[in-house]
């Protein structure tokens, strides 16, 4: 995937020690997740994002050269148990997921991956749980199989007034004189 990498990151990765960390916004209808790999709260895009430290954890990030569908794992250990009990409530399959890349002596980040929330998987050993989360990127939109059928009572159940398909049927049958004259 292109993408631009602001200059002061670049210049910052050139540095011979560098401070890298990762940021996960994970988008809930009750509101937005914003957990970073450091220490204490960061500010990303002028939004708050938590300290997690080496609690959350980020598998399968790669760069891809083709358009290959793609998914990451997150997951965050060290939950407390009663906050399993809100996961477990909320909504979140298809909410809107974005990883950044930075390095803590530079404000400006770079957008590594997003997609959609799929699965969740939560482990629990007593006082504390790991909640795991998959990823996939937007492209795996187009590998499944779409469960839309085109007949004029689905299209009037997503675009209420519209008559696009109320025709089909009639002119299903009809004989279409093309190139010579009609009898």
């Amino acid at each position: 995937m292109s993408r631009t990498v602001p200059a002061a990151l670049l210049t910052a990765l050139a540095q011979p020690e560098v401070q890298p960390f990762y940021a996960v916004e994970l988008l809930f209808d009750s509101g937005a997740v914003r957990l970073w790999t450091g220490y204490g709260d960061r500010t990303i895009n002028s939004q708050t994002y938590v300290a997690a430290g080496t609690l959350l954890n980020i598998q399968g990030l790669g760069e891809v050269a083709d358009l290959s569908a793609k998914s990451i794992t997150i997951s965050l250990s060290g939950v407390a148990a009663s906050l399993v009990s809100l996961a477990l409530q909320e909504p979140y399959q298809r909410r809107k997921v974005r990883v950044y890349f930075g390095a803590v002596d530079v404000a400006e980040v770079v957008e590594v991956f997003s997609g959609q929330l799929n699965t969740m998987s939560i482990e629990d050993s007593g006082d504390t749980s790991t909640i795991a989360v998959v990823v996939d990127s937007k492209l795996v939109e187009l590998e499944r199989a779409s469960n839309r059928r085109y007949t004029s009572e689905n299209q009037k159940s997503r675009f209420a007034g519209d008559t696009f398909f109320d025709y089909v049927s009639a002119i299903q049958d009809a004989e279409i004189v093309w190139g010579r004259k009609s009898a």
